[in-house]
Order: C-alpha cells, then structure tokens, then sequence
C-alpha cells in the first residue's frame, strides 16, 4: 500500500506509528521510502563511502545489527518500484512513502492547511485519505475519508482494508 501526501502533510508521522503499532502486532512490515535529493547515509571517509567512490556498483555494509546495500546508479535511469520491492525480504506488508504515480492502492495524507491540494480527486489509486478537514460533500465511493488526529482509527480501516485483522485474529 503507498502513502503519499505533499511535504508536511504528516506521512512520516502516520507511518511511524502505523509501522510501529503493526510490529507490536507481530505484523512484517517492510517499507520503501522515495526522496528526490540525493541520499547521504554514511561520512565520506568511511571505508563503505570509499569503496563507492572508487567506483564499486554495490556495496553490502553488514554487522550482527543490520545491513545496507548502497547502490550508485552512475547516469542510469531510477529502478522502478517493482524491482525494489524484489529486492526486500518477505514480509506481510510493504508500506511504500512516496510514489504518487504507481497504479497500488493509496492513502493520502492531505492538511489544508499545507496549502497544496489534494489528489485523491485525481487519483482513482486512492482508496483513502486521512485528513484534518472533514469530508468534502462530492467524495467519491471508493474512497474513505479518515481522521488524521486519531491514528488507531487509520490503524484499524488499514488492517481492515489490507485483512491484516482477520490475519492476525486467526494467529492470536
């Protein structure tokens, strides 16, 4: 499932605490999360910076606490989404922050007062959108209209929407 929503709207802080609530659960929830700057992850003078500067195409940093694979793309076109998703280990759910383009069901995250607007209008991926406003008259049916202050809400029609509920009551 993506999330999107414009810089400041809260996705961040919804998906924190929906990831983190969902592991609780006992819930694999990996995530994807797209920036368009370039992504600085470790200091220039570490020996993993140095390998890729001196032109590695990969480079796999491992320790008994996690990995990273840091891979420069040189001039080549961004890898779709679908090719990073192979790459990422079997979980119950993929969370996929940004992407507003993709044909995957979406939750927006829309704040008026962000002063952008809004895309489920123009989106017919969006199968809801958690806001501060409430719902406008002309919403479409596919889409629910969520309340963006109260998260365990947007928990619980997530869980709902995905059968993460039934999942996890047949385990529990």
């Amino acid at each position: 499932m993506g999330v999107i929503g414009w810089s400041g709207s809260g996705k961040t802080t919804l998906l924190e605490f929906l990831v983190g609530r969902l592991a609780g659960e006992g819930v694999r929830v990996n995530v994807i999360k797209h920036s368009h700057h370039d992504i600085v992850l470790e200091p220039p003078h570490k020996d993993s910076a140095r390998m890729r500067t001196a032109g590695a195409a990969e480079v796999m940093i491992a320790s008994p606490y996690r990995t990273a694979i840091m891979r420069e793309l040189r001039g080549i076109e961004e890898p779709p989404l679908a090719e990073h998703l192979q790459r990422l280990s079997p979980a119950d759910l993929t969370l996929v922050e940004g992407y507003k383009w993709e044909p995957l069901p979406k939750l927006e995250v829309y704040r008026p007062e962000v002063g952008k607007p809004p895309v489920y209008p123009d989106d017919p991926h969006i199968v809801a959108v958690a806001s501060s406003a409430p719902a406008p008259d002309a919403l479409a049916p596919h889409v629910a209209w969520l309340d963006l202050d109260d998260p365990d809400g947007v928990l619980d029609w997530m869980k709902t929407y995905l059968g993460l509920a039934e999942k996890k009551a047949k385990v529990g």
